[in-house]
């Protein structure tokens, strides 16, 4: 089994989008996205600085937009993505596009969903000052209690030893002076306190937007970062998808059930780097390709080939890193230490 992940807000460095544009079709048809969303993502995702795709407003469909550009370009235009040995899971807003990899909903209505979403978010972060800090190391028990004991909420649990704790910044500063053993803290470059009860108000206007989508039943193995497991129907979905955004996202739950699934080969949509790198870890053994670029297309569409079509007959559980995809102890395995994707 192969799984294709996109990654959520915290990826995305400025210009990233620039070499899709070199695909025939990608121009015109992100131009279209960009209308539903009412944000120009062929310039923010080419020439929009750091601080502009920082915005969550802008960042959101920019990521959605670029991670569903990029599976188009893999299964040569053809969404949602078929075969008996795929899976799909997003991150966070990644979650908006793995659930049109899926074909749950079609990517224009998944543009119009993030573009609420991310305006309703970015709302929401202006009632009052909230942030969030990512914790790399110490004992998870502990850090889970010291997080509690301060009020705050840990808004993603990704890995062993990657939590991110989300409050108010008064919350925050107390937790840095108060900081569990052996964990270091790290504070992100956030707009606000994502998927704690302090993005409330966002759920209300997302679940709006939702209620004028319409909505399939998964064509492939479809995760839902609430708890790891796999969504059976489109209405279950789209239901933890607009809670999801005042809920902590449980990525190492994704990756257990990965596990449990067997799953031998991950690709991770562009802007690439951060769930590969946390995979290397928490899913050895399993083949990794990181999509950059288009240049990385063939290696990821090889993966598919060999690992797409279930048969574990021939491959077993025993798949080694792709030569493709990030080495060990590169930038982008450490990017999921260091800065962990804030997960809105």
């Amino acid at each position: 089994m192969l799984v294709i992940t996109a990654p959520g807000q915290g990826a995305q460095t400025p210009g990233f989008l620039s070499p899709w544009l070199e695909i025939p079709g990608v121009a015109e048809r992100l131009a279209g996205w960009s209308e539903l969303a009412e944000c120009d993502l062929i310039k923010y995702g080419t020439t929009g600085t750091e601080a502009e795709i920082k915005d969550t407003a802008v960042a959101q469909p920019l990521l959605v937009a670029a991670a569903l550009a990029a599976a188009e370009a893999l299964f040569d235009g053809e969404l949602p993505a078929r075969g008996p040995g795929l899976a799909t899971a997003g991150h966070s807003v990644g979650e908006l596009a793995a659930g049109a990899i899926a074909g749950v909903l079609s990517p224009a209505d998944a543009l119009r969903l993030v573009a609420v979403r991310g305006r309703a978010m970015a709302a929401a972060s202006t009632v009052q000052p909230t942030g969030m800090t990512a914790l790399l190391g110490g004992d998870e028990k502990e850090v889970l209690a010291s997080i509690e004991a301060h009020g705050l909420t840990p808004a993603n649990v990704n890995a062993t030893g990657q939590i991110v704790a989300a409050g108010t910044l008064e919350q925050l500063a107390a937790f840095a002076a108060d900081p569990p053993p052996k964990a270091r803290l790290r504070p992100l470059s956030v707009a606000g306190a994502f998927h704690t009860v302090h993005m409330a108000p966002a759920v209300d206007a997302l679940r709006t937007a939702a209620a004028t989508v319409t909505v399939s039943d998964p064509q492939i193995v479809l995760l839902s970062n609430r708890d790891g497991a796999v969504v059976t129907t489109g209405a279950d979905w789209l239901e933890r998808i607009v809670g999801q955004v005042a809920a902590p996202v449980r990525w190492d739950q994704c990756q257990h059930t990965l596990a449990d699934l067997g799953v031998q080969a991950l690709i991770e949509l562009p802007p690439a780097g951060t769930l590969t790198g946390i995979a290397r870890r928490a899913l050895p053994g399993v083949a990794l390709q990181a999509v950059k670029t288009p240049d990385d297309l063939d290696a990821a569409r090889k993966l598919i080939a060999e690992y797409g079509a279930d048969d574990r007959a021939d491959h077993g559980n025993d798949a080694g890193p792709d030569s493709t995809g990030p080495a060990a102890g590169s930038a982008e395995a450490g990017s999921a230490s260091a800065n962990p994707t804030e997960g809105s």
